[in-house]
């Protein structure tokens, strides 16, 4: 009996001690640079911009991971600042940096909802490449699923420049420099797209093939948040995200590697009726972890 008792009890101590992938909801972060590591992702407050607001708040928290599929959600509620984000609270993927001429897919499924007063936000991927694996962000490529009450991304025409159809939806195509880097915004043509299901690999050989991006070019981070610019009692609610990269070389597509969490703060967008023209002259700082990214806009 006492064997069996101690048995038992091995048991159980093997069992509690053994890596889980599925968590349940954990208390909310409101700090300007709080983070929550979870699985292979984690989840950034980034309230970057918070300076330029006349009042507000934010705070973020994750819901559950089952298996590679994470729910988080961020609620917030900003005045004042117009035209000025005020944070980008994401969930980025830990991965090491992949050279886009040796990436094989970057599966992902997004599906989320927006409720709230007068939202002027984005709701959008956004991803980093540059020249080397540790280097500096050289370019950046969005796709917005939803510019709300008149967001808009950095363009340095005011207009599109194609209109191309990937990963099986309608997008207007912005480009515009954001300091020295080359930004692209995949903006959707229709509704907000709320359930998402693609191949990210689909836009980086677009923009190789039609708009001579280097396939030297390493991506460095990928990241799924908003960009809130003004708003009362938001929430942006993402009820099941999941982003699984694979090199070429790789037999499997759910290869998240383990190197650091990489999440890069403000990504390039304004609010307008249109596509903003100009950049701003704000100085650009980098927090040395890379857990968050003040960019020139």
């Amino acid at each position: 009996m006492k064997s069996s008792i101690l048995l038992l009890s091995c048991l159980s101590a093997l069992a509690a001690a053994s890596p889980t992938r599925t968590l349940q909801k954990r208390a909310d972060s409101c700090g300007q640079y709080d983070t929550i590591q979870t699985g292979d992702y984690t989840v950034y407050q980034n309230l970057w911009g918070e300076s330029s607001a006349t009042s507000g708040s934010q705070c973020s928290g994750v819901d559950s991971l089952s298996g590679s599929t994470l729910a988080w959600h961020t609620t917030w509620t900003w005045a004042g600042g117009q035209g000025q984000v005020k944070s980008f609270a994401n969930a980025g993927l830990t991965m090491s940096a992949v050279q886009l001429s040796n990436l094989g897919s970057v599966s992902t499924t997004w599906s989320w909802s927006y409720t709230g007063s007068d939202i002027v936000a984005d709701v959008a991927y956004d991803m980093f490449t540059s020249s080397s694996p540790g280097g500096s962000d050289e370019y950046e490529v969005m796709i917005w699923l939803a510019a709300l009450g008149g967001a808009g991304p950095i363009s340095s025409t005011g207009s599109p420049i194609d209109t191309p159809t990937v990963a099986g939806h309608s997008w207007k195509l912005y480009n515009g420099m954001n300091g020295a880097m080359n930004v692209y915004s995949f903006v959707t043509s229709g509704d907000s797209i709320e359930d998402f299901s693609a191949d990210i690999a689909d836009f980086f050989t677009y923009l190789e093939s039609e708009q001579s991006m280097p396939s030297s070019q390493y991506l460095l981070s990928i990241q799924a948040g908003t960009e809130p610019f003004s708003g009362t009692d938001a929430k942006l609610t993402t009820t099941a995200y999941s982003v699984a990269l694979a090199d070429g070389d790789s037999a499997s597509s759910n290869t998240t590697s383990a190197a650091t969490a990489s999440s890069s703060g403000a990504a390039s967008s304004s609010i307008s009726a249109a596509p903003t023209t100009a950049v701003a002259a704000a100085a650009a700082s980098t927090s040395s972890t890379g857990a968050c990214k003040r960019k020139a806009r």
